[in-house]
């Protein structure tokens, strides 16, 4: 499905017929569109990203994704699978593979048995910074690149405004 412009005209279907529209006046097609494009752009980036991640890196994007909540303090696997929107079956598969490639370490919290934390080996913070340098070059190229420094000022306000919208909704990702 395309989920670009396809010329119907503001508030009219394929067939011509008239849609809803908000208090705005932005029909409901329109609305759909948008939408479509920002989940097809953020789809698109995040493959292009994880490609380059395993081809350059030698780790996936969601491995990628632990080892920053790693390095910024999450250390507990159930608010890493919370924060990473993973059952925690899921999230132990993952951290197992990322043990045996020696990326991290499990640990028993010494206050309760019940919890399990992760951290980051020598071998992983290295890792993540050659990873980091990947993101960072594949970010530049393909979400700063095409846009002009006023338009990502545009973007970046308008993705903080969806997330805090959808953050006082939905606080919790689990």
């Amino acid at each position: 499905m395309s989920w670009g412009p396809r010329g119907t005209g503001p508030g009219r279907t394929e067939s011509g017929t008239a849609v809803n529209a908000d208090a705005e006046g932005i029909p409901d097609d329109e609305l759909i569109r948008e939408f479509g494009l920002l989940l097809s752009a953020t789809t698109r980036l995040e493959r292009i990203a994880g490609r380059a991640l395993e081809r350059r890196a030698g780790i996936t994007h969601v491995m990628f994704e632990v080892m920053l909540r790693l390095r910024d303090g999450c250390r507990s696997m159930s608010h890493l699978a919370q924060e990473m929107i993973l059952t925690s079956g899921g999230m132990t598969r993952l951290v197992d593979r990322m043990e045996k490639a020696g990326l991290v370490v499990r640990a028993t919290s010494p206050t309760d048995r019940r919890v399990q934390h992760a951290s980051l080996t020598e071998q992983g913070r290295e890792a993540l910074d050659r990873a980091m340098l990947v993101h960072g070059e594949v970010l530049r190229e393909f979400l700063a690149g095409p846009l002009t420094a006023e338009q990502r000022a545009v973007l970046r306000e308008s993705l903080t405004r969806l997330e805090a919208r959808g953050r006082k909704e939905l606080p919790s990702l689990g």
